[in-house]
Formats: C-alpha cells, structure tokens, sequence
C-alpha cells in the first residue's frame, strides 16, 4: 500500500474538498451564460477563465502533491514543489475574478497582477518538483 506524507495528505484532503467550491462556482457561470446576471462579454471570457483555471489547477496540484513524495526534496524546495501548484489554483483564479469586478468593466483592473503571480508560482511549483523527480 502507498503511504502519502502527512503533507501529502492533508494538502489532499483540503484540495478535494476545494474542488466542491469550484464546483459549486459552475452554478455562477450558468447564470451568466443564461443572462440571469448582468455581465459584459470580458467578464463573462474572464469569469470562465477563473474557472477553468481554478478545477485544472486543483487537479494538477492532487498530483504535485503526492508526486513530491516520491523526491528527496526536502526544507523549502518540498514546500514549493508541493504547495506552488495549489496556490496558483487560487491566485490565478483570484486575478481572474477580482480584475474583472465592476459593473460594465471591459478591461482588466490593476488586481490582473495576481494572475502573473500565479503563473510565477505555477512554474516554480512544476520546475522545482520536476527537477526534483529527475534527480531522485
């Protein structure tokens, strides 16, 4: 049998319960896609943006979470290889939603910086973990 770290398992068990609220964030785009709530065609591309990034990255980061296991990464490198996937399943999604809030905004607002910092997290998450399976 397969034995996660402690790490493993907890970050585990909070994303699959996050995954719940992503899905219940499908309820909010069919409202927008049936024009129950008013929003402007950039709002609406950005709002299924913050979605699909969100379940996507959750997904990824169940697998980053036990992948890292099978490393020797330990100290911050374990923590970033581990944690730097989930927390673009939240920053990424947060720029999405957060930049695009206002009635009638058809451009992003200065809060589209969290998307970049996502992406920033996302590539030290995925390039630290891989360079770390390679060298295991």
């Amino acid at each position: 049998m397969l034995e996660l770290s402690s790490e493993a398992t907890t970050l585990s068990g909070i994303l699959l319960l996050t995954a719940i609220t992503v899905e219940t964030g499908g309820i909010f785009l069919m409202r927008l896609a049936r024009g129950d709530l008013p929003a402007t065609p950039f709002q609406q591309s950005f709002a299924r943006a913050g979605h699909g990034h969100a379940g996507m990255f959750i997904t990824l980061g169940l697998i980053t979470a036990v992948l890292t296991d099978a490393t020797t990464l330990e100290g911050a490198a374990a923590w970033i290889a581990r944690g730097g996937v989930p927390a673009a399943a939240i920053l990424m999604p947060a720029g999405f939603f957060f930049s695009s809030m206002g009635k009638d905004r058809t451009t992003p607002n200065r809060l589209v910086w969290l998307i970049w910092l996502g992406a920033l997290s996302l590539t030290a998450g995925l390039a630290t973990l891989g360079i770390g399976l390679l060298t295991a």
